[in-house]
């Protein structure tokens, strides 16, 4: 019995901590509604700065510059950059060069924006909130951030 009245009153305090979380509620936060604020906010920025990119399945949006030799790095890839990192409201993030690190240990908007150019390849990268440091960023970065880099692919080797 003392089985049942336990479980029992796990159940409803676990029912009303479910029910207490919703989006009504102050500080709540959605990734479905933070993707899109940050589509909205990479396509506005497109727009203003008249960028003729592309977007990819995950959001990334991307301008090729120069798009570098005929071989392109893989996701194991060991690359050295130059690159410029920068909010959209043209605030400084990072500039400098990278060298012999492999795309695995970037962020997401990297390993996926980098394969996209061979060496010597030029690419500005607009990345959501998402692919870059996210909702809970460690780093210094401003939280839910969508970020610009411009990426020289100096070289790499697979």
């Amino acid at each position: 019995m003392r089985t049942k009245i336990s479980l029992l009153g796990l159940f409803f305090i676990t029912a009303i901590l479910f029910t207490s979380c919703g989006k009504d509620k102050p500080g709540y936060w959605s990734q479905d509604e933070q993707n899109a604020k940050d589509r909205q906010l990479i396509e506005d920025y497109a727009a203003a700065n008249n960028l003729d990119g592309q977007f990819t399945d995950s959001g990334l949006y991307y301008v090729i510059d120069e798009p570098g030799g005929e071989d392109k790095p893989s996701s194991t890839s060991k690359i050295s950059v130059h690159y410029k990192g920068y909010y959209l409201d043209g605030v400084a993030l990072d500039e400098g060069d990278l060298t012999d690190t492999y795309i695995s240990n970037l962020i997401p908007g990297w390993q996926e924006g980098i394969q996209l150019i061979g060496k010597n390849g030029k690419i500005k990268l607009i990345i959501p909130s998402v692919l870059g440091y996210g909702h809970t960023p460690s780093q210094g970065v401003r939280a839910d951030a969508v970020l610009v880099f411009d990426i020289l692919l100096k070289d790499f080797t697979n």
